[in-house]
């Protein structure tokens, strides 16, 4: 069953992006007859600067925002559930407090989001059919690199990727009951030695909760670094509108995180790894053909 509900968010969600493509592509033709007809009636100077706001539009500079929102949501939502940063988040979740690891993890999540994006608005300085083909061609390589691998997985396959996430919480394991130096029984004594056994707990249950906040940051950034969800975050990022990719990014990784703290490991058990990256995988192929018939056909 929730096999069935992923499947029809995830199709829902990409017919969204499509749909978004077609209502940007008939809204810019429209708005070039319009310009083309007052073209007409204003001087060669206007004629100039309206003709670069057409370029502009023409080049989806105006509206990207949808388009980089939902695409971004989309292909985190399809790269990261079942991903070792998923596992790990849900691993410490078992042991430690939920928001102390969905703080820590989602923290680290829109740190690299923004970075990635900001890598891809750097590389806009490269002429736009470069880092169109670039983008595209990345999306289509993940995507047969997912389907690859998800064919070449058994139904149970999983088991691998929550070993590795186990491995990194326990290689990261820091000595937090030794840390945390509260004793539990006070001894007997007068009041300011009761008040300065509080004080002492107040700041050893912060530096707790700091190194619980801490753990799941450091784990969960290099986790996600050279990941493919974030390269393909930069290759976004480097084509569509940067608020939007940031955006939509941010708010997947909160739900996959969300889902992962919640109850990653029934879900885990209860949802096969190898169908979530074959979905993905058709996912990045239909997302790579979409922007070529957006850039060829549809324009």
């Amino acid at each position: 069953m929730i096999k069935d509900y992923r499947i029809i968010l995830i199709l829902a969600i990409f017919f969204l992006v499509i749909s978004t493509s077609f209502i940007n592509g008939n809204e810019e033709d429209d708005n070039n007859v319009i310009i083309k007809d007052n073209f007409k009636h204003i001087d060669t100077i206007d004629l100039e600067e309206n003709s670069k706001n057409v370029d502009k539009e023409y080049n989806g500079e105006d509206n990207g925002f949808i388009s980089g929102f939902t695409g971004s949501f989309l292909i985190i939502i399809v790269s990261e559930i079942g991903d070792k940063t998923w596992f790990i988040a849900a691993i410490m979740s078992m042991k430690y407090s939920r928001l102390l690891v969905f703080s820590g993890a989602i923290g680290a999540l829109a740190v690299m989001t923004v970075l990635s994006v900001f890598v891809g608005w750097l590389i806009q300085v490269v002429p736009t059919v470069i880092v169109f083909w670039i983008s595209t061609g990345l999306f289509a390589v993940f995507g047969v690199q997912m389907l690859y691998e998800g064919f070449k997985m058994s139904p149970t396959e999983g088991a691998d990727e929550l070993e590795e996430a186990q491995a990194e919480v326990q290689k990261s394991e820091l000595d937090i009951e030794t840390s945390n130096l509260i004793n539990p029984s006070l001894e007997q004594g007068n009041a300011s030695t009761v008040s300065s056994h509080k004080t002492n707990s107040i700041k050893n249950s912060f530096s707790y909760s700091t190194i619980i906040f801490m753990k799941a940051f450091s784990l969960t950034f290099l986790a996600e670094w050279g990941d493919r969800s974030q390269i393909a975050t930069i290759a976004l990022g480097a084509v569509k509108d940067a608020f939007g990719v940031i955006l939509g990014g941010i708010i997947g990784h909160s739900i996959c995180t969300g889902i992962a703290v919640i109850g990653g490991r029934v879900i885990a058990q209860k949802i096969s790894v190898r169908t979530v990256t074959i979905i993905g995988g058709f996912t990045f192929i239909i997302f790579a053909l979409a922007n070529i018939i957006f850039e060829f056909v549809i324009r």
